[in-house]
């Protein structure tokens, strides 16, 4: 295989909290996990980026990220919207997407998963929990799981 056409894995997280973007980092730098990192703080920036609009126009629309971590409660837009137009787009309806929230409510888990959410995480408060959900979920989508072909 030529390394010159490997992409560099990258993660999109999408999180209003600092505190919960701090945890997410430190828990993939404890876990070695040293993908990229982009963060986006609201609904409609998480469009803009996977879509390459707004502030994000520049990017390259070819280079889906490699992992969308999303949480619901976001301004702007809420994350079950942002999965919904990310679910219903051809370029990027292949983009794994893991919900990563603190709710508890049932119809946001049944929810989430109708509108195509390929795993749903509560975040627990024990940041070594945390961690280690991180690093497993790191794992697998970044080191496991062999994704479509870019052509998909």
């Amino acid at each position: 295989m030529d390394n010159h056409n490997v992409k560099s894995k990258h993660i999109l997280l999408v999180e209003d909290n600092p505190d919960d973007v701090e945890l997410v980092k430190r828990a993939f730098a404890k876990s070695r996990l040293a993908n990229k990192i982009d963060v986006v703080m609201d609904g409609q920036a998480a469009l803009d980026y996977v879509f390459c609009t707004g502030d994000y126009a520049g990017r390259n629309p070819d280079e889906c990220p490699e992992l969308i971590l999303l949480d619901l409660k976001l301004p702007k837009i809420d994350g079950l919207e942002v999965l919904r137009r990310i679910r219903e787009n051809n370029h990027s309806r292949i983009c794994p997407v893991v919900i990563m929230t603190s709710s508890r409510e049932e119809e946001d888990l049944v929810k989430s998963y109708e509108g195509g959410a390929n795993s749903y995480i509560q975040k627990p408060i024990d940041f070594d929990h945390f961690a280690k959900a991180v690093e497993q979920l790191g794992l697998y989508w970044l080191v496991l799981n062999i994704p479509p072909p870019e052509n998909a």
